[in-house]
């Protein structure tokens, strides 16, 4: 396995890409929040050159490369595995509505003899983030690691977009497998968000959309929490997510992003279900618990079968941490690479919701974490 990352910053790569690495068995990451239609014309450069590579991709709310974020610029990882077998996903249209039975799909059309891992990207706008998990979780066995991503927007939650080989394309889901007995995937997610005043009950919601909370309004006490932010939904409530629970004494415990308000109906949109009946806590941020979050992430990647081959870390956070760090964005990043094994490779981006595999191997959608998946491949 050989990893190349580039950057593309001020008009120009940093250094230039080497053609050698196209294979049928070559991955390409691309991650961007420069304009689309000057992605469009990289990424249309980047097919031409590396024609037989499975190129995946997505829209970001910022991007990661190595140990620094940046904004307005393409990081790319290309990947040449030895002998591990790659199959694509062909892109396909998904919305809210169908994402359980888009997952069910992308599942079957992977699952066959020796698959390792998936990692997926999706529509950060029109993706129920848990139905698309359960759908994949419904076929495949829990030793299947599952990772990826929805695409962001920066904080404006207009238009996300995925790219599939030489495309950009909006309101879609891709997805590649990963096969073989060679390639090691490890995956973690961890937040380290501080829970703020009572847990409520949410008493009507159906899917992604609450109406209340304890018989009341949610958009309505929503605001009351926000305050004068309230100006700036609904990026600003990424600021305050919600801890969800099946029930008040659950140990096992999620984080649900607001993604969108529809004031008309008075209701809160997220990125994946709250179920009626469920319990959840407002949730503020710690500068220091958030970046001790994602040096914790890295300490739960397990690489005692690493022996100092090239490795790719896949770091994918939530834009809500960014918004809240701020100037101290960076340190997040730099938690994390002062754990992974030296020389790893690490792009990734900011997104709209983290899809990972926890310790019991069914993969499931996370907000408001550092999510990490480390990919490696033994000598064969």
């Amino acid at each position: 396995m050989k990893v190349n990352t580039h950057i593309y910053k001020n008009g120009k790569w940093n250094i230039p890409f080497d053609t050698t690495l196209d294979s049928k068995n070559t991955l390409i990451l691309i991650f961007a929040s420069l304009e689309e239609e000057k992605v469009k014309e990289e990424v249309l450069k980047i097919a031409k050159l590396f024609h037989s590579s499975i190129i995946s991709g997505a829209s970001t709310s910022g991007e990661i490369f190595d140990d620094e974020v940046y904004d307005d610029t393409i990081v790319i990882s290309i990947t040449k595995f030895q002998s591990t077998t790659l199959k694509n996903h062909a892109c396909k249209p998904i919305s809210n509505e169908t994402s359980y039975e888009d997952g069910v799909g992308i599942a079957k059309e992977l699952f066959h003899d020796n698959l390792k891992g998936i990692f997926i990207l999706s529509d950060g706008l029109k993706t129920n983030g848990s139905r698309l998990t359960q759908g994949i979780a419904s076929v495949v066995y829990s030793d299947v690691v599952v990772s990826g991503g929805l695409a962001g927007d920066k904080d404006k939650f207009e238009k996300t977009w995925i790219i599939e080989d030489g495309s950009i394309n909006e309101g879609v889901v891709c997805a590649v497998g990963f096969y073989g007995d060679n390639v090691h995937f490890q995956v973690a997610s961890k937040g380290g968000w501080d829970s703020l005043g009572l847990t409520r009950v949410v008493t009507k919601s159906k899917d992604n959309v609450i109406y209340e909370f304890d018989g009341k309004s949610a958009l309505e006490i929503y605001k009351r929490y926000l305050g004068d932010k309230v100006k700036d939904l609904p990026s600003s409530a990424l600021l305050f997510p919600l801890e969800l629970k099946n029930n008040f004494a659950a140990e096992e415990k999620e984080v649900r992003s607001v993604l969108g308000i529809d004031e008309e109906k008075n209701t809160l949109i997220f990125g994946g279900d709250i179920p009626q009946g469920s319990y959840v806590t407002f949730m503020k941020g710690n500068f220091n618990r958030l970046v001790n979050g994602a040096s914790e992430s890295a300490e739960k990647l397990d690489f005692s079968n690493y022996h100092n081959e090239p490795l790719l870390c896949i770091a994918i956070s939530c834009v809500g941490r960014k918004l809240l760090l701020k100037s101290r964005i960076d340190e997040e990043i730099e938690a994390v690479e002062e754990v992974l094994p030296k020389d790893a490779n690490v792009i990734g981006f900011y997104s709209y919701g983290e899809i990972s595999s926890p310790a019991s191997g069914i993969c499931t959608l996370y907000n408001q974490t550092m999510s990490l998946t480390a990919i490696w491949e033994s000598d064969a």
